[in-house]
């Protein structure tokens, strides 16, 4: 057993729809051949892994390892920051993906064998990675600020969440996932929006998506942004133009490709932040979560996080 971090690892038994708590077990065991000693703990609660990693930057903890989906990803990267303020800027994050979607590994061509993952969580090798800062419209109409590591997006995505987070996710992650989309496809219209990148080009249109990426891939593995890089320092911003619901039916399914970037409905850019604003309601999602709605601005934190590799 090679030398590593000391390491807090945070479950959520609930993830998978709930296949990660009964596995739970076994991944314990296998972690404690491979890291031997360390703290855990079970959350019961949405926000608790935010929470546990705060007070984990706070200790004497060398690395934060999510056991979860990329939602507990999410949480766990928020609870690195006090409001802007990073706690612990050498704590390193580790992940094992055991979750819906389970799309940000993807960007590093990682499958999703426990055994793998441990085996990357041994020893003391990272990799520097972006992570997205953003300001937000929460539910209750209050200003919010957060952080996002895979993709932040906003149109038709924000909706598919609301009706993944109020469903079961038993058929698993890409079936749930394109099952809510093409509902929300039914009930979605083309929202009217500002684009502004770096301060400088901006673009008001109609779209039916928009998606600000580190990662490639989201929606249980839609290939959003197929050139994105998470360590670039850039984000890479695909814009989907207002599409009938027809055409959804006949292009939507190159997304799942990534070769939907050619089709001349949709823009891509690069740039270090993007503010988007509109006049209508129109919902986030956020690294698969449905946190609330525009006005947002985004920011390109580059190589913010030490990822474990």
């Amino acid at each position: 057993m090679s030398e590593g971090y000391k390491s807090f690892v945070i479950v959520n038994p609930n993830s998978a729809n709930g296949s990660t708590g009964r596995h739970w077990p076994s991944i314990k065991d296998k972690l404690t051949d491979s890291l031997g000693t360390f703290d855990f703990k079970l959350t019961t609660r949405c926000g608790e892994a935010t929470e546990l990693a705060r007070e984990a930057c706070a200790k004497d903890y060398e690395m934060v390892i999510a056991v979860g989906g990329d939602g507990t990803n999410n949480e766990i990267i928020n609870g690195f920051f006090d409001g802007e303020r990073r706690i612990d800027p050498e704590m390193n994050f580790g992940f094992i993906c055991s979750g819906t979607g389970g799309d940000y590994r993807k960007t590093f061509g990682w499958d999703t064998s426990v055994e793998k993952a441990i085996e990357r969580l041994v020893g003391r090798e990272t990799r520097p990675v972006d992570i997205g800062r953003f300001t937000y419209i929460d539910h209750k109409d209050k200003e919010r600020l957060g952080y996002f590591v895979n993709i932040a997006s906003f149109g038709i995505g924000g909706l598919v969440d609301y009706y993944i987070n109020n469903s079961s996710k038993a058929l698993g992650g890409k079936l749930s996932f394109l099952l809510n989309t093409v509902k929300a496809m039914w009930n979605y219209n083309n929202k009217p929006v500002k684009i502004t990148v770096d301060d400088d080009d901006s673009l008001e249109l109609d779209i039916y998506s928009v998606a600000v990426a580190n990662g490639q891939y989201f929606g249980g593995g839609m290939h959003m942004a197929p050139e994105a890089k998470p360590d670039d320092g850039l984000f890479d911003i695909v814009v989907m133009k207002a599409f009938s619901k027809l055409e959804i039916l006949t292009k939507g399914r190159l997304i799942y490709k990534g070769t939907h970037v050619n089709l001349p409905e949709v823009i891509s850019m690069r740039g270090k932040k993007v503010t988007a604003t509109s006049n209508e309601e129109v919902l986030i999602d956020i690294d698969g979560e449905h946190l609330g709605r525009l006005n947002c601005t985004f920011e390109n934190l580059h190589q913010e996080i030490k990822l474990k590799i």
